[in-house]
């Protein structure tokens, strides 16, 4: 009964260790292929980009924030949109010599000119919850469309334009405005960001 005890202890111990094995294996093949991704993104980019590591996620009473591994030694100014393959994400804030601290989109006090395509109509997009924002200032008589996708307007001197932002998820109407507001989901998953990319410059018009 002893011995039994022993080696059922055993294989235990060596089936929960090797499920950490699995699992870490898992988590490099995933960091593996989104690697990948953002090395296929940089080649085809009409920008001129920089890599960055994401060391900390904070959110504090007054900023939603991400801080990166790099800063001014690498080149990174303030006010330089911050990006993932799948859209916008936010704009650097305080930049130190190696590390930057960036304001996320889901942060209160952001704010994004923003494009909705086709119809071109251009309005301020801010955070809701979740992976939802919302685009207000859009003039009523325009057509919006579930589907249509969100771009950066190129109003900001922050942002170039026809950076992906997201897509509509629902339009509605005010009673008594001459506006409408889109609801927007984002495709950035912001709570699990490992990698961004600074955006240095404009090479060329962003397509």
């Amino acid at each position: 009964m002893v011995n039994l005890q022993e080696e059922t202890e055993f294989i235990r111990q060596k089936n929960i260790q090797l499920t950490l094995e699995l699992e870490t294996l898992i988590m490099a093949q995933e960091e593996n292929n989104i690697l990948r991704d953002f090395l296929g993104f940089k080649r085809e980019s009409n920008l001129k980009l920089l890599a960055a590591r994401v060391v900390n996620m904070g959110a504090s009473s007054n900023l939603s924030s991400i801080t990166l591994d790099i800063g001014s030694d690498d080149g990174v100014k303030v006010n330089q949109p911050v990006i993932v393959p799948e859209g916008v994400i936010g704009k650097t804030v305080v930049v130190g010599n190696k590390s930057t601290i960036v304001q996320i989109i889901k942060d209160v006090n952001y704010r994004l000119s923003v494009r909705i395509l086709p119809s071109g109509n251009a309005g301020i997009l801010r955070f809701i919850s979740d992976d939802i924002c919302e685009v207000r200032e859009l003039q009523k008589n325009t057509e919006i469309s579930i589907g249509n996708k969100v771009v950066t307007s190129g109003f900001s001197q922050i942002y170039p334009k026809n950076l992906p932002v997201g897509e509509v998820i629902e339009v509605l109407n005010e009673r008594g405005s001459f506006q409408k507001i889109a609801k927007v989901r984002i495709k950035s998953k912001l709570n699990t960001l490992l990698n961004v990319f600074i955006v240095i410059e404009e090479s060329n018009e962003v397509d």
